[in-house]
């Protein structure tokens, strides 16, 4: 995978500019792809901007956690900014684009003191205001995207639908939208911020398309094999407006949190996981910020019993009942939040942990033979990485999209009936576990996974088609 260079002052410094902290899953792929790049010789520093007074600490520590887990890598943090007033605030997409806007000038200062001045810039992709940055100082810049190839496709195709419509999205209800490369898209499926024509969400994705375009390459985190007809649209400019140029595409993914070695600090559920027969345990996650309605979690735990399958589940604190506690919190009472005895009468078969479980560690256990997820990128690729096959369950973002990539393009999950509609019932958590775990549907699903987990080992070996396309980009940058 390269060498490193024996010279620590002719390395090449490539800069990474994180979006704000409201982004958490953003910043972890950021952080692997800085270890990626680390590992090829490059020096390189991650700029934390769009800091609020109020996100000191909760950025202060992730700065710290992280330099102390990637010592390889620098952290820096910009000064704390101010939101603009003008941003709703029940809306954290265009708060999280307009953090970052307010970071470019302290961005601009750190950039033009940097010595020697940096190859590369790279930028989340809600930092895209910061493109200007590199174009005003002369400094290549690049967007990295945390998503799907496939997302990438219908974003960079958005100003297209958006100029041949001219009532809101919102108003088209499930009318399928068509885009190069991709599957018909229900366009109540599409992101929350695209719906309404004349949101400032919507101009800000806009604008980032216009932003993408101006940049010197779309980095993304997945692989060709993956999504090949995604990948050919964007190359041959399918996707891109006319008069618009296509940035050269890299995909290099897929760039997962690697497995830590186990230690003495291991999660009690891969203990109980390793008393488990091989593939026969359900795992059910669903992000950071995945939560239901109480009465969803008891539909849940009553599908799971009824399915009679091994199972192990992330239980958070329900909606509506935080108390002025963070979703986080651990202190609520799993006895009263889930039916009558149900803990009772599933010990042993199935396992609660609250809020949190070593999600990648899991996923790549053999035990786990099944994952209900929301997903999110970063999940469905750690369950490619795994060979698990998914019940699909989005809930908000890019999610729903991405179950249609899954289901209807990449054949790794099927859906579970409901979601859409506000509730899940427990008759159909129970028949599609159980049809995951037991039947010859779930048996085809699983080898189409497997046979995905394979594609992805292949792309990112020494010869690989991701390899390839990050080792042409590191040779630009060490140019």
């Amino acid at each position: 995978m390269g060498s490193q260079s024996h010279d620590d002052k002719a390395k090449k410094r490539v800069v990474i500019y994180a979006p704000p902290p409201v982004m958490g899953s953003h910043l972890v792929s950021l952080v692997e792809l800085g270890e990626l790049l680390a590992a090829h010789g490059l020096e390189v520093t991650v700029v934390l901007g769009g800091r609020t007074d109020d996100d000191q600490a909760a950025a202060g520590s992730f700065a710290e956690g992280a330099a102390a887990a990637h010592p390889e890598l620098s952290f820096h943090r910009l000064p704390c900014v101010t939101l603009p007033r003008d941003v709703p605030a029940h809306d954290p997409v265009s708060q999280a684009f307009e953090l970052a806007r307010a970071s470019n000038s302290d961005l601009r200062e750190f950039l033009r003191a940097a010595s020697p001045p940096p190859a590369a810039l790279v930028l989340d992709f809600f930092c895209g205001s910061a493109v200007d940055v590199g174009a005003e100082l002369g400094i290549p810049t690049y967007f990295f995207f945390t998503t799907s190839i496939s997302g990438l496709a219908e974003l960079i195709y958005h100003p297209l639908i958006h100029e041949r419509t001219t009532q809101s999205l919102r108003d088209l209800g499930g009318t399928l939208l068509h885009a190069p490369g991709i599957p018909p898209i229900p366009v109540d499926h599409l992101p929350a911020s695209y719906l309404d024509r004349d949101s400032l969400g919507n101009r800000l994705f806009l604008a980032l398309c216009e932003q993408m375009c101006r940049s010197q390459g779309l980095i993304v985190n997945s692989f060709r094999s993956l999504e090949p007809r995604a990948t050919d649209a964007i190359v041959n400019g399918l996707c891109t407006p006319p008069g618009r140029r296509t940035p050269p595409l890299h995909c290099i993914g897929p760039l997962v949190k690697q497995v830590e070695e186990p230690g003495a600090n291991r999660h009690e559920c891969l203990a109980w996981l390793d008393a488990q027969p091989e593939a026969s345990v359900v795992f059910l996650c669903f992000g950071t910020m995945g939560r239901f309605s109480a009465e969803q979690t008891r539909r849940v735990a009553c599908g799971l019993e009824t399915s009679g399958q091994r199972f192990l589940w992330v239980v958070r604190r329900p909606l509506g009942e935080d108390n002025g506690h963070k979703p986080t919190d651990l202190d609520f009472d799993l006895d009263a939040l889930l039916p009558d005895g149900f803990l009772a009468r599933t010990k042993g078969k199935g396992l609660v942990v609250k809020s949190w479980a070593p999600q990648s560690e899991v996923l790549s256990h053999a035990a786990i033979g099944g994952f209900v997820t929301h997903c999110g990128w970063n999940s469905v690729l750690e369950a490619v990485t795994g060979g698990v096959p998914m019940l699909a369950w989005p809930m908000y973002a890019e999610q729903r999209m991405n179950k249609v990539f899954l289901v209807e393009e990449l054949r790794l999950a099927v859906a579970l009936e409901g979601y859409d509609k506000g509730m899940v019932g427990d008759e159909e958590v129970a028949a599609k576990v159980r049809w995951l775990m037991e039947s010859d549907g779930g048996r085809e699903l699983r080898e189409r996974t497997r046979a995905a987990m394979r594609w992805a080992k292949e792309a990112i070996s020494d010869a690989g088609e991701s390899t390839t396309w990050l080792l042409e980009l590191v040779r630009q940058w060490k140019r």
